[in-house]
């Protein structure tokens, strides 16, 4: 356990949750890691919850910053890669689970195999964490190619090395700034799959899996369009063809399941 891990947290308004998130990393059987949380002004009390348990768990490997300014999740993360110093940088929105292993599985499996970028599956729960019957998995590999025919990973399951793949900001994206992330780091490196179930995935109203068709395509276009530095024609190309492979996850990739956790 001599690797540090980075975890990556950007925070907003999820006093609800994030002590749950926190307990997760807290209970991981791989201890080597700093959780960097960024919140985004939060209007609630989560920036107290989380000063709170790093008070009283005196748990230094949490560590909380505050944006001077509302600013998003694209900067939110972006500061949090910035100030990463594990070799291991991985990633959990302030309302998502890890199982315990998560982490300690996920170092054996990319070292074992040398793999400098990687994710799991996970199943989803609803806002009272309760299972709601479905496990996503993805390709067994995802190239370059495969990672801009469609966003596969799920951000709470992705792990890459930093020595190998460097420094990764983004653009100020409102939507899809996970995306733009793996859009960077396929570059370097293939993505490989850990066929595990290791995380939990909390669907809430009002996040972008539950948004209308038009807000979909609107998000993907301006993805590649002002991230990935795309013409008008091109970006309106890879949008479509990522709305055909997201129905082709649906139906190869989601499967349902009695998870009773």
């Amino acid at each position: 356990m001599s690797e540090l891990v980075s975890i990556i947290t950007p925070s907003y308004n999820t006093v609800e949750f994030i002590k749950s998130t926190i307990d997760s990393v807290r209970s991981q059987s791989y201890t080597n890691w700093e959780m960097l949380v960024i919140d985004d002004c939060s209007t609630d009390d989560s920036a107290t919850v989380i000063k709170d348990i790093i008070r009283n768990f005196n748990d230094e490997r949490i560590k909380l910053f505050v944006n001077s300014k509302n600013s998003g999740a694209a900067v939110s993360r972006n500061k949090a890669l910035a100030l990463a110093k594990g070799k291991w940088i991985a990633f959990l929105d302030s309302d998502d689970l890890w199982k315990s292993d998560k982490l300690e599985k996920q170092i054996t499996f990319m070292k074992n195999n040398g793999y400098h970028f990687s994710y799991t599956n996970y199943s989803e729960i609803d806002e009272n964490s309760k299972s709601l019957g479905k496990l996503v998995s993805g390709p067994k590999k995802i190239t370059k190619v495969g990672m801009y025919n469609y966003c596969w990973p799920g951000c709470l399951t992705v792990m890459y090395n930093a020595d190998t793949i460097g420094i990764i900001q983004i653009n100020d994206i409102k939507k899809n700034n996970d995306y733009a992330i793996w859009l960077k780091v396929i570059k370097k490196s293939n993505c490989y799959l850990l066929d595990e179930n290791l995380a939990k995935y909390r669907k809430r109203k009002g996040s972008i899996s539950n948004h209308s068709y038009y807000n979909l395509i609107k998000y993907h276009y301006l993805l590649f369009r002002k991230n990935e530095n795309m013409n008008k024609f091109k970006s309106l190309i890879f949008t479509i063809r990522n709305l055909l492979f997201g129905i082709l996850k649906k139906i190869k990739y989601v499967n349902i399941v009695h998870d009773k956790n």
